[in-house]
């Protein structure tokens, strides 16, 4: 079914998608997580490093957009396009198993959040946390089902809602400032200097993964843009709005706690420099904000996850029933096995003792990999000169350096990610690799021989992994 014009998104929609989809938890705990690692000086440099490589990788979404306008669903259809069927196969599961567990990190922090009020709630995954989780998982459900439109409107709302109170703490912060604190919080290190300061940057760069994940947004719902051109923009233009919000969050909050008092903060670490400088009630005011922006992108994520599931299935990736839509064209095949997925990693985070962390961490190594995919299709596009004219050089050129700029930056991201989560995301990948194969015939013929080198290398770090879990000298 095509998609029909009251269902088209507009621009601010399309910019809401990508900021919906990277506001989350991430930006109301980062002033803890920054000071752990460093201080001013590592928290800036980190910041230009995280800050060009994800723009640079904005910059390949923008420039496939326009090169390539017949693709939909770019996260998923630019590896395709540029490495073939297995690629493309391994990047939209991937990601589509990224993205619910991002949900399942949504979810999980939304019940902990209450339980800071309400004991019965506890960490998030107490019984009453789960079945409560689970209810609030299949409202949306029914929500998405009234229509794309509708519920992109809300996550609009819903964004709006989330940015208003980080723009309140930003004001407070600004008030509450005081240069001798930020002075002394200069240095990650009780000896003042350079060294080390390589140590902090790394170790902070890992903080940074997940607050950027989501800038796909607009260009996994490219095919609903009311007009084509705006999905780069918007994509560009949403990510250097988070960054600063992100940049500035963690800059002033070094103004106004020392070092170890915002180190020892705990989640939402927004909350406790909050109350620093107004008292208690800006430590409730930051949690509401906190269960706002959460749900807002719990929803994002989920538009997302269906979107991607059925756009492969439209042009026969997967099996074509889950390109079916309903009469509101919502994906709805994609949207059950979507929150069937999503419900089934809610119940086993019942059993799990970190279960928030390790949603979180393990979106990260998801995502990572079809972002290393999409920044390499970039720079075989720009390379090859594919759609490039003659007089469009200096375009070409600078086409390569962004996406060569950004295929290094989501390779290094994910080798300083650690061994732990590469094998752990093996454990999923693995699977994915065989029912490619199988799904295809079996045959020798199915992958190509660089292909079969990657399969066999993603089966043995699973099979590994699985050694790993068994001995225990690897652990989730």
């Amino acid at each position: 079914m095509s998609t029909t014009t009251d269902q088209r998104l507009s621009f601010a929609a399309l910019i809401s998608l990508v900021v919906g989809s990277m506001v989350g938890s991430a930006i109301f705990a980062l002033p803890a997580a920054f000071a752990r690692a460093t201080g001013v000086v590592g928290a800036a440099i980190a910041w230009c490093i995280a800050g060009v490589g994800m723009l640079m990788l904005a910059l390949v979404f923008q420039t496939l957009s326009r090169r390539r306008p017949e693709l939909d669903s770019g996260i998923y259809a630019y590896a395709r396009a540029g490495f073939g069927d297995y690629a493309g196969f391994v990047s939209v599961i991937g990601y589509w198993m990224g993205c619910c567990l991002a949900d399942v990190a949504c979810l999980v922090l939304i019940k902990a959040t209450l339980g800071q009020f309400f004991t019965v709630f506890g960490d998030g995954t107490t019984a009453v946390a789960i079945v409560c989780a689970s209810l609030l998982l299949w409202a949306v459900h029914v929500l998405i089902l009234h229509g794309i439109k509708q519920a992109a409107a809300l996550n609009t709302i819903a964004t709006i809602a989330k940015l208003l109170p980080i723009a309140t703490f930003l004001f407070v912060a600004v008030v509450g400032f005081r240069r001798d604190v930020f002075a002394a919080n200069l240095w990650g290190a009780d000896a003042p200097g350079v060294g080390g300061i390589a140590g902090q940057v790394r170790a902070t760069l890992l903080v940074t993964v997940f607050a950027f994940v989501g800038i796909e947004g607009a260009s996994v719902y490219s095919r609903y843009a009311k007009r084509r051109e705006d999905v780069g923009l918007a994509t560009v233009l949403g990510f250097l709005g988070v960054l600063c919000l992100l940049v500035l969050v963690t800059m002033f909050s070094y103004g106004i706690l020392l070092r170890p008092e915002l180190s020892a903060q705990p989640t939402p670490s927004m909350a406790g420099v909050m109350e620093a400088v107004v008292g208690p009630w800006g430590r409730v005011f930051v949690s509401v904000s906190l269960l706002i922006s959460v749900l807002g992108n719990y929803l994002a994520w989920s538009l997302l996850a269906a979107e991607v599931l059925h756009s492969a299935a439209r042009d026969g990736t997967l099996p074509q029933a889950m390109a079916r839509e309903n009469a509101r064209g919502v994906p709805v095949v994609a949207l059950w096995l979507t929150n069937a997925l999503i419900q089934t990693f809610l119940l086993v985070t019942w059993f799990a003792e970190y279960a928030f962390l390790l949603a979180l961490k393990m979106t990260s190594a998801m995502t990572l990999v079809p972002y290393f995919l999409v920044a390499a299709a970039g720079f075989k596009l720009a390379w090859s000169g594919q759609t490039y004219a003659a007089a469009e050089s200096d375009l070409r050129r600078r086409g390569i350096a962004c996406a060569a700029i950004a295929t290094l930056y989501t390779a290094a991201m994910l080798l300083l990610g650690g061994t732990r989560y590469l094998l752990l995301s093996a454990l999923l990948y693995a699977p994915v690799s065989v029912a490619f194969v199988v799904s295809r015939g079996g045959g020798l013929r199915v992958l190509r021989a660089g292909e079969w080198a990657v399969c066999a290398l993603v089966c043995t770090a699973a099979i590994v992994a699985f050694h790993g879990l068994a001995a225990g000298w690897l652990s989730v």
